[in-house]
């Protein structure tokens, strides 16, 4: 019996320590940048934005490129919020992404 306990405690500590080894999936990661982009917004406010960023296409990809963190980065500094700062670095990545590459 004590090495039935010790067994599945041993496994069960396997298990954790790769678990969190792993990096976070896209979804993970596009939840992050949502939670972030809804800022301060409560209640339905909140529930409509965050149902409509996580179900957009291009976030996820838009939030792994690197153009998308200076972008990010611009719209900080201007102090872009909301709307003005979605649009924002919708814009610049999309430039980013059009502008010839070295």
């Amino acid at each position: 019996m004590k090495h039935l306990t010790l067994a599945i405690a041993l496994g069960c500590a396997v298990l954790t320590a790769q678990a969190a080894d792993k990096a976070p999936t896209a979804q993970q990661s596009k939840m992050t940048t949502c939670n972030k982009e809804a800022g301060d917004k409560k209640g339905d406010e909140r529930k409509a934005f965050m149902k409509e960023c996580l179900s957009s296409k291009g976030s996820a990809a838009a939030a792994e490129s690197p153009a998308n963190a200076a972008c990010e980065k611009s719209a900080a500094d201007k102090k872009l919020h909301g709307a003005a700062a979605k649009a924002h670095i919708k814009k610049c990545t999309a430039d980013a992404a059009s502008a010839p590459k070295a």
